[in-house]
């Protein structure tokens, strides 16, 4: 995991609503007993190409095991989505034994904040993990949570997602950042010196 840093100028000050306070090439890169150390305790997770690849039936067992270590550290995870298709989003937090919140309308407030006191705790000890800008790192951001970026586990993609993505890359330009964060061990190695 790579902490992000901020960036002076008009134009970037603008957009530092959508800087991710840190990014990972996946979840399963993402440290959890970092994160627990810290204080965080609230979850709130994507599903589509966060967890496992859009419309996907199944779970990676990869994903499975880090929303168990998760809960094993004492993390409270749960699924928020914007998805339209509640039954499928219930099916996969039952196998993962979390709870959810459908139709959340991320970027809006009143999913996360849902999510949040559905799990019993402040946005500000929650981390919001997701694969996008528009949706899930500037609402968890405006809402005061920590917020890690991930690559899209899959191209394949709604295509709405499709149109915010060409939004993104304007922004990651601006921000300074890359589209997608490299797999190598430095880049996504986990940073402690960050503050909440």
């Amino acid at each position: 995991m790579r902490v992000e840093r901020g960036r002076q100028g008009t134009m970037a000050g603008l957009v530092e609503v959508f800087r991710p306070r840190a990014r990972a090439a996946s979840v399963t890169e993402i440290d959890i007993q970092s994160l627990r150390d810290r204080g965080f305790v609230g979850l709130l997770l994507d599903v589509d190409n966060t967890l496992l690849p859009w419309k996907a039936p199944e779970l990676p067992e990869s994903s499975k095991r880090w929303v168990e270590q998760a809960k094993n550290a004492g993390m409270r995870p749960i699924l928020v989505s914007n998805t339209h298709y509640p039954k499928r989003l219930n099916r996969i937090a039952s196998e993962l034994g979390i709870p959810a919140v459908a139709h959340s309308l991320k970027p809006r407030r009143h999913g996360f904040e849902k999510a949040a006191a559905l799990v019993q705790c402040e946005l500000k000890h929650a981390v919001v993990v997701g694969d996008q800008l528009l949706t899930d790192i500037w609402g968890g951001n405006r809402l005061g949570a920590y917020t890690i970026l991930v690559n899209p586990v899959h191209p394949r993609e709604f295509v709405g997602t499709k149109v915010s993505r060409m939004v993104e890359r304007v922004i990651f330009r601006l921000l300074g950042l890359p589209a997608r964060l490299g797999t190598n061990a430095q880049a996504i190695k986990s940073e402690n010196r960050d503050t909440k």
